[in-house]
């Protein structure tokens, strides 16, 4: 059965990375007052089409509706809990996802989707159970990313490795995966190996903006304070040197810091707030 736990607190290098790591707009999927058929979900396999490419909000909306009017759909309950949890809403996700353990209505990759969303909410009690309790034969990158995660969290590294290397294998698209695994790296003290193993997510996919905020997270980690030479928005190259901002500071590079800063509020086709205050109060502290 799916309990709710304590957290417990993930390595002492990651909980300042944590921190730092800075997390599609389309049509209305479905509105009150103008839904759609619940015929044309069924007959098109819809609710799969939404899950893979709809935006998680719309999605949440779309599914919240669909099951207040049929409460028994199981297929309309897991498709809210897989939205809620794209959507990073992980407390409600969880919530629904032991919705449809208690009703019967669960399947494997329910639990193991719940055990994703439990490692998020730090309630590794749950996601233990979950990864001990699996049948065999079920082979997901999902499970293999789980295992992973509760490998990191009991500090083996190993296990970590040999699980992260499964779920690569076993994935469509293995960028989400391998960004994982560069920051299981990071909790490690391997920078190095953490920067090299950001640079071959961003090999699968260039957009994946928590990978090149990693790949410059780990390499200012080891005092080079140079952006990554990867494909990035204005927005995302400014919150990338205010985050390398703050990193200098820490080290105590305070001019360092100030250029950083400097250059996120330049970078931001708005102004970039978070910097802009960061650096007046370095430019204060030097006038003073």
């Amino acid at each position: 059965m799916i309990r709710t736990s304590t957290a417990i607190r993930w390595p002492r290098l990651f909980l300042p990375l944590i921190l730092l790591l800075t997390a599609a707009a389309c049509e209305s999927i479905a509105t009150k007052k103008d839904p759609i058929p619940k015929s044309v979900i069924d007959a098109a396999n819809l609710t799969d089409l939404l899950l893979a490419a709809g935006d998680p909000g719309e999605s949440v909306t779309y599914f919240e509706a669909a099951l207040a009017e049929e409460p028994s759909r199981a297929d309309f309950r897991r498709g809210l809990a897989v939205s809620l949890s794209r959507a990073k809403r992980y407390p409600e996700a969880a919530r629904v996802f032991q919705e449809l353990v208690t009703l019967n209505q669960d399947i494997p990759e329910d639990r193991i989707n719940y055990a994703f969303v439990a490692a998020r909410l730090q309630r590794w009690d749950d996601v233990r159970a979950v990864v001990n309790d699996l049948p065999p034969g079920v082979e997901t990158s999902r499970r293999y990313l789980v295992v992973g995660m509760l490998a990191d969290h009991d500090q083996n590294w190993a296990m970590a490795d040999q699980s992260y290397a499964r779920a690569e294998t076993l994935a469509t698209n293995p960028a989400n995966v391998i960004n994982n695994w560069g920051v299981s790296k990071m909790s490690r003290k391997d920078l190095p190996g953490a920067a090299a193993t950001f640079e071959r997510a961003l090999s699968f996919d260039s957009r994946l903006f928590s990978a090149k905020n990693n790949l410059a997270i780990s390499r200012g980690l080891q005092g080079n304070f140079e952006l990554p030479i990867v494909p990035m928005t204005e927005r995302e190259k400014a919150i990338i040197l205010n985050n390398l901002g703050l990193i200098a500071m820490r080290k105590g590079e305070t001019g360092i810091a100030r250029g950083l800063f400097a250059a996120a509020v330049d970078a931001h086709p708005q102004h970039y707030a978070a910097a802009a205050d960061r650096l007046a109060a370095l430019e204060g502290s030097v006038e003073n």
